[in-house]
């Protein structure tokens, strides 16, 4: 007989309170459950004739449904114009016209990717989508919301590539010439300046000059900073079409005058584009505008102008490269300097109060240092060039070091993707930065590893095998901490969650052959890989410990080891308890096939394979 179990419960003043509430929560929430419910008139509103075919049901949706099926028509614009184009141009383009004058934000940002997606499928001729789609698109350029305004630019910009000169011309660039006006909204003069980068590229020089450049440099001077900034920034397209000598005579200028404008933001955008129009200037532009006006931008960026920083460092390898002609020998040297002040910012400690809001402000300036030094690690190769591989160990070597050895992982993260190109440029002199390689092996952030990976082969043979002059010492010093840093590398990825880093690091051990000796593989990697087949749950991890597994065993010369390592695969795999193993033992035939002679795989595996078609668990058979 089973006990009877009562459970008390405590009905006192306090408690009874308590229960209520929790009643009148529980009657909260059921309450939106209730209103979610459609009554039978709602029901019958949603409720489509199902005879109607396709453009009648989108035309009665679209005339007399609800906006939630409007919407829903809209959005299966594309596929009515595949299946029947002439019918949905005539009934139902025209609806979703008169629709969206006073349709809400949803719909008119998804008629703006149907429209979009009505041009890349080309389901009607460009002629033909101009005269049906374009009027509708200018109508709803300059919205009220911001977001649908940017999407409509967005198709706009699409279908501009598209369409034929005289149409640009004559319905897009023609009704520029009064949107750009001062007397127009901010929203349009800033729609007009995008639409000026676009059509740039549409045009021969003459035309430009004529009918865009008037309207370019009324936009460059405009009294809104945000118009300043965005025509700034489509001044890169604009000298693309112009060619170098307008670009010379029009846009530099231009860029000079924005470059010292009173807001950050305008500032920024010209130093931003004038790195980019580099290659358009010659030498005597660089040396008589750029530089100076570069020079200023550096002079400034740590007193007044701190925006302008994170954009330098991330410019900085292209601006020296590209100037690299015109410098004296004191400008170099100033601008390695700057570099490598910037490759450090922010890891000195500074006294100061503790205050909250100087807490915030040392937050908010700490991300930016940390966004600069991050840059000076993605410049890092560039530098190398600029000052000369051959200086690497005098010049550079320091910041290398602080790099790798950054207590942010971001920086150290794009040190470990830069890696392997920096090991390129030094080619003989690479075995100066094993021991960095060493510590990004080590590191405690996988991201840190999991980027080194990607190209570890090739790095490897460069350290081991780079250039002519490299001696075999420099070759043998670099094994003994090199091994421990690759084992404790792999231990680390498999102790994780995150077994692709894993599976990846393991495929790219299979390049060790070429790297170290058959012992110490056999030794330091062949067992931990059979131990990886074994014990690890994780299926891509288990095949890329076999197919590496196998790869050291094809480059094993000796035969006590080699049958070693088989009659395990055989014995522990093969012939293992586990079902689970024996499928692994299939699994590693395949590579062993791959990588070995037919006669070796009959000789050894060939029987073994054979019984496994009498094994009791069927998957196996």
């Amino acid at each position: 007989m089973r006990p009877i179990i009562v459970f008390k419960m405590d009905f006192s003043h306090s408690n009874l309170f308590g229960y209520i509430e929790d009643l009148q929560e529980l009657t909260i929430i059921e309450r939106p459950v209730r209103r979610s419910l459609k009554t039978p008139e709602e029901i019958e509103r949603l409720t489509v004739d199902e005879e109607l075919n396709d453009i009648e049901r989108a035309v009665y949706l679209l005339s007399s449904g609800q906006d939630i099926q409007g919407t829903s028509v809209v959005a299966n614009l594309p596929v009515l114009m595949r299946q029947n184009p002439a019918e949905t141009l005539r009934r139902v383009l025209p609806k979703i016209r008169e629709v969206l004058h006073v349709a809400g934000v949803e719909m008119q940002l998804t008629a703006a990717v149907s429209f979009l997606t009505v041009l890349q499928e080309e389901s009607v001729s460009i002629h033909t989508y101009s005269h049906s789609f374009l009027h509708i698109i200018l109508q709803n350029l300059e919205h009220r919301d911001a977001g649908v305004s940017n999407a409509w630019l967005e198709t706009l910009l699409a279908v501009i590539e598209a369409l034929p000169k005289e149409t640009v011309r004559h319905e897009i660039l023609n009704p520029l010439v009064s949107k750009a006006q001062l007397s127009q909204t901010l929203q349009s003069r800033l729609v007009s300046c995008k639409i000026m980068g676009k059509v740039a590229n549409k045009f021969e020089a003459h035309i430009i000059k004529r009918e865009v450049l008037p309207l370019v440099k009324s936009l460059c001077q405009d009294v809104e900073y945000e118009v300043r900034t965005c025509m700034c920034r489509q001044l890169e397209h604009v000298a693309q079409g112009i060619g170098t000598e307008l670009t010379k005579t029009v846009v530099l200028p231009e860029l000079v005058e924005l470059a010292r404008d009173e807001a950050s933001s305008v500032r920024l955008a010209a130093f931003e584009t004038l790195v980019n129009l580099l290659d358009m200037f010659d030498a005597d532009d660089r040396s008589q505008t750029v530089l100076p006006l570069v020079k200023s931008f550096c002079e400034k960026s740590f007193k007044a102008d701190e925006s302008i920083l994170v954009s330098l460092s991330f410019h900085l390898g292209k601006l020296c490269n590209g100037l690299y002609g015109i410098f004296t020998p004191e400008q170099h040297l100033r601008f390695l300097e700057f570099y490598k002040k910037l490759s450090t910012l922010g890891l000195q400690q500074e006294n100061g109060h503790n205050d909250n809001q100087l807490h915030l402000q040392t937050l908010e300036q700490e991300k930016k240092y940390i966004s600069v030094r991050k840059n000076c690690a993605y410049n890092f190769p560039a530098m190398i060039v600029f000052v000369d591989p051959k200086n690497f160990h005098l010049e550079l070597y320091s910041i290398f070091f602080c790099l790798c050895h950054d207590p942010e992982v971001p920086v150290r993260y794009t040190m470990a993707i830069s890696f392997f190109e920096v090991a390129k440029l030094l080619n003989s002199d690479v075995y100066a930065i094993h021991k960095e390689l060493v510590t990004l092996l080590q590191d405690e952030s996988l991201e840190v590893l999991d980027a080194l990976v990607g190209h570890l082969p090739e790095i490897l043979e460069l350290m081991t095998n780079g250039g002519e002059n490299s001696g075999s010492e420099s070759k043998l010093l670099s094994i003994p901490d090199l091994i421990p840093a690759l084992t404790t590398a792999e231990q680390r990825a498999a102790t994780s969650l995150k077994w692709r880093t894993h599976e990846k690091l393991l495929q790219k051990y299979a390049c060790l052959p070429h790297i170290i000796s058959s012992d110490q593989i056999y030794y330091r990697f062949l067992h931990r890989m059979l131990t990886i087949i074994l014990t690890n749950n994780v299926l891509p991890v288990q095949k890329a410990a076999a197919r590496t597994l196998c790869v050291y065993l094809r480059y094993n010369r000796k035969q006590e080891q080699r049958h070693e390592v088989i009659q395990k695969l055989i014995e522990q795999l093969g012939q293992g308890k586990s079902y689970w193993n024996r499928l692994r033992f299939l699994d590693t035939c395949e590579f062993i096939m791959e990588l070995f002679s037919k006669s070796f795989f009959c000789k050894y595996f060939f029987l073994p394979v054979l019984e496994l078609t009498h094994d009791p668990v069927a998957n196996v058979r």
